[in-house]
């Protein structure tokens, strides 16, 4: 079972859940956050057998209805350890208040505690303000491309493309990960290669006509990254315009020895 813990962000109560109860809003939320069909959807008896086997879920309440949520579990990738978090939501009504990285924060405080030095989770390389956020918010790094990890779902966010998704990692105790947190700021890091994400690809995905240009988009990020990446390079950084057009940056990386 996953330890007990808890701590406040702006009149919020972020704690670990541990009730079916807790975990029946969970389920509401992320149906309600992603728009999956009920056959997507990570069920309640998942949430009480990951809390138990050394996962978590992080809950944030208002009074007693829940606003946000991380849940993760243990895995291991190459002999190594990690937790790894595979969804983090936060309602509609508290985005952009800061919730969403206070649960990272959070999240990084109880998986130390449980004595790991990675969390990972994946991500939509086509999400310019989330990449932005697990690059150069929380320092993560990512070293991975999967194509299609889920198959096409019903999720209003995906558009009908595939699911492909870059993996983060997240060296909790790194001085990367730790400068990044305590400065506001990632370490500075050789730029030796850039991919661009224009910032309509949220239109262009959202409507049946210009989806195939977002397809298009999609097939040339998938083909970029994964050239760079398969040449030992890594996603360092991440910038944005003021047109809000992202881009990723890659560089040479070498894991933690801590």
């Amino acid at each position: 079972m996953s330890e007990r813990m808890e701590t406040t962000f702006s009149g919020l109560s972020l704690r670990t859940c541990h009730t079916v109860g807790e975990f029946r809003q969970v389920l509401a939320l992320q149906k309600e956050v992603w728009g999956f069909e009920d056959i997507e959807l990570v069920p309640v008896r998942m949430f009480v057998v990951g809390e138990k086997i050394g996962g978590h879920v992080i809950g944030a309440f208002d009074q007693e209805k829940l606003v946000g949520f991380a849940f993760g579990l243990p895995g291991v990738h190459s002999g190594v350890p990690y937790i790894h978090s595979h969804m983090a939501a936060v309602h509609s009504d508290w985005r952009n208040t800061g919730l969403g990285r206070a649960l990272k924060l959070f999240q990084r405080e109880l998986v130390l505690s449980q004595g790991y030095r990675l969390m990972e989770w994946t991500f939509d390389p086509l999400e310019i303000k989330n990449s932005y956020f697990n690059l150069e918010r929380l320092g993560a790094v990512a070293r991975r491309y999967v194509v299609n990890q889920y198959g096409i779902t019903g999720s209003f966010l995906q558009g009908g493309l595939p699911t492909d998704r870059l993996v983060a990692e997240w060296w909790l105790n790194s001085d990367r990960v730790r400068q990044t947190l305590e400065e506001g700021k990632r370490p500075a890091v050789e730029t030796v290669a850039k991919v661009e994400v224009p910032a309509e690809i949220y239109t262009w995905k959202a409507a049946n006509e210009t989806r195939p240009k977002a397809a298009e988009v999609q097939r040339h990020i998938r083909e970029e990254l994964t050239k760079y990446l398969g040449e030992g390079l890594a996603v360092v950084g991440y910038e944005r315009d003021a047109e809000g057009n992202g881009a990723f940056l890659l560089g040479a990386w070498s894991e933690p020895k801590e």
